[in-house]
């Protein structure tokens, strides 16, 4: 499941059918389901997620035809996602409540009830892992990786995507878990370095690592409608300023 928590007429239409890339009560999903996918559906949540599935997609290099793995894949963001980028996806997640929510969006995925630290996957299962904002909630995040690096093929990446410590959003949420919140209190935070870190020590290569979405919380209009440009700008602050860490390493 991500640990990130556009509406009506305009929304994109779905290959997968007729619901949207964020889910409302018209499509049936559960109350948890629609408001986990509600922020991405805010003027800033569009223009964060935005920036946040450019840096993604560009680091996982989809290809058609690929076996790709969205591990905690929550009520399916990249899992459509992946699909819609040609390759042959399964989602894992160990919330019923949230599959159940991407089945909604994602009826050609093959979609697993499973706990990302024990993935019930031969070895080698995947030409791509991916796992956007999960590490965030995993207790054991070495055997989380390592699991990942396990199920991916020789040849294959896996990718990683995580909030990044070094930014106003962590400080945002900070002050959320000062204030009572339990799901930012559990929250762990992973910089670009730290990321690498934990796939070179579950044996990937050739270790790549990115930081994406600069928009500080509560911007307003006139920046959001900059984002693209102010995104472009910001990208020789690294890690510093970013909303998200970025890491892939290669299978050998």
């Amino acid at each position: 499941m991500q640990c990130s928590p556009s509406p009506g007429d305009d929304r994109p239409a779905s290959r997968e059918g007729q619901a949207s890339l964020f889910l409302t009560v018209d499509d049936g999903a559960s109350e948890a389901a629609v408001r986990y996918d509600a922020w991405f559906t805010t003027p800033i949540g569009q223009a964060m997620d935005a920036a946040e599935a450019r840096a993604v997609l560009g680091l996982a290099g989809v290809r058609r035809g690929e076996r790709a793995l969205d591990a905690g894949c929550g009520t399916g963001i990249y899992t459509r996602r992946l699909v819609e980028q040609g390759a042959e996806v399964t989602g894992v997640d160990i919330d019923p409540e949230m599959l159940a929510a991407a089945r909604v969006k994602v009826p050609s995925a093959t979609l697993v009830e499973a706990d990302v630290t024990h993935l019930p996957f031969a070895d080698g299962s995947f030409d791509l892992s991916l796992a956007v904002t999960l590490l965030c909630f995993v207790e054991d995040a070495e055997l989380a990786a390592a699991e990942l690096v396990r199920v991916t093929r020789p040849g294959g990446r896996v990718v990683l995507a995580e909030l990044n410590p070094w930014s106003l959003w962590a400080a945002w949420r900070q002050v959320k878990a000062w204030r009572g919140s339990e799901t930012w209190r559990e929250a762990r935070y992973y910089s670009p370095r730290a990321l690498a870190r934990l796939l070179g020590r579950a044996g990937a290569e050739r270790v790549r690592i990115d930081a994406a979405a600069y928009l500080p919380p509560g911007s307003p209009a006139w920046l959001r409608s900059r984002a693209a440009s102010c995104e472009r700008r910001a990208r020789h602050l690294g890690s510093l300023g970013a909303a998200f860490s970025l890491a892939r390493g290669e299978v050998d």
